[in-house]
């Protein structure tokens, strides 16, 4: 049954509300979502539709990009100027504005293949459009030149800049490859293969992994800038660090039955949302994890440094360590959603945070979360 929320143990939150559905702004699967600031809310689909949506859940605009063959599979509003849009629909990238729905205002042409993650520095100069081919591009909005390309060997499923950064990336794809990327330099400062960084509970399950790799669907850094999860197609979760001029994993667990969809903090915490293709919707909160580690940055780093020689290389390549299961990092929150997950993101709804789910119907679902 979809939309019944329920608490991971005895002690969490109450149950939550079943789902508000947001109807009719589409006929087609919806593929992505995204929240502006001043209360609207923005969902592409399948065959070139777009919609807004107000607080009520009210469709404020409808739109069909042209060509109606290509899906609008990702969208960003401008962190500086929240009626501007953008739409990735097939291989380009559509700016809108809000204020008034109707044709783009401009189509940027860079990427070669279809567009599915798109991204915004902070201060709205700059946007990256991650693709099919691996490639991200990354656009100078003011100039409409291309600053950087960069590359993954496979589909590139997410790209993030890290917030106060706005030199600095974060991507992962369907290479298994997660990277930390400059844009003065061409190459990544670092890499980390999903598949190489293992726990030994994995080096058991090595033939289940031939049919399961840890393929990465999606990424999400925290406002600290320093932190970022990381969901794959082998249900887990991993949370990696920023150290300088490289990352190291924080802390694994597994988050869901089958892959992993989406992740995403939420602004100013380190609780995460994440989505998958068993139909579920979880709210963990890694709190007291990451605060292990920063509570004493300096000595983690130098006992780090005496390991440096076995445990990894300037490719990411880490040894097999213990998984952190043991640790039983459960979710706050469980919502059997009960359709595989297309895209989640997090507004404030009269008064109280939502997240919103899009799934492989037409429709929006939307449900409370716990006060922190």
């Amino acid at each position: 049954m979809r939309g019944v929320g329920v608490p991971a143990e005895r002690s969490g939150p109450a149950p939550t509300a079943m789902a508000v559905r947001w109807e009719g702004g589409h006929s087609a699967s919806v593929l992505c979502l995204a929240a502006g600031r001043e209360g609207l809310v923005a969902s592409g689909a399948e065959r070139g539709e777009l919609a807004l949506w107000g607080r009520e859940g009210v469709p404020a605009g409808r739109l069909r990009l042209s060509p109606a063959e290509d899906d609008v599979a990702a969208l960003a509003f401008s962190p500086r100027l929240p009626h501007r849009l953008y739409a990735a629909h097939g291989a380009a990238v559509a700016l809108l504005d809000v204020r008034a729905l109707r044709e783009p205002v401009e189509r940027l042409r860079f990427n070669e293949e279809e567009i599915g993650c798109l991204a915004l520095s902070d201060a709205g100069a700059l946007l990256a459009a991650a693709d099919d081919s691996g490639a991200v591009k990354v656009v100078d909005l003011e100039s409409k030149k291309v600053v950087r390309s960069l590359r993954h060997a496979n589909i590139c499923s997410s790209v993030a800049f890290r917030p106060q950064r706005p030199q600095s990336l974060v991507s992962c794809g369907l290479d298994m490859q997660v990277m930390l990327w400059n844009l003065q330099k061409a190459r990544p400062l670092w890499t980390t293969n999903l598949q190489e960084c293992g726990t030994e509970e994995d080096s058991l399950q090595s033939a289940g992994q031939l049919f399961n790799p840890p393929l990465a669907h999606s990424l999400s850094v925290a406002s600290c800038g320093n932190v970022f999860g990381c969901g794959a197609q082998d249900g887990k979760v991993r949370i990696f660090r920023v150290t300088g001029l490289k990352f190291e994993r924080e802390l694994e667990f597994r988050g869901h039955s089958l892959g992993v969809s989406q992740v995403l903090f939420m602004p100013e915490s380190y609780c995460l949302l994440t989505g998958g293709n068993d139909g579920k919707v979880l709210l963990w909160d890694v709190s007291n994890d990451i605060g292990k580690q920063q509570k004493s940055p300096a000595k983690s780093l130098h006992k780090r440094k005496g390991q440096a020689a076995a445990t990894a290389r300037k490719d990411g390549k880490l040894n097999k360590v213990a998984s952190n299961e043991h640790a039983r990092i459960l979710p706050k929150l469980t919502i059997e959603h009960g359709e595989k997950v297309n895209w989640i993101t997090c507004a404030e709804i009269k008064g109280s945070r939502r997240v919103l789910v899009a799934d492989q119907s037409s429709s929006i679902s939307v449900y409370p979360l716990p006060e922190s």
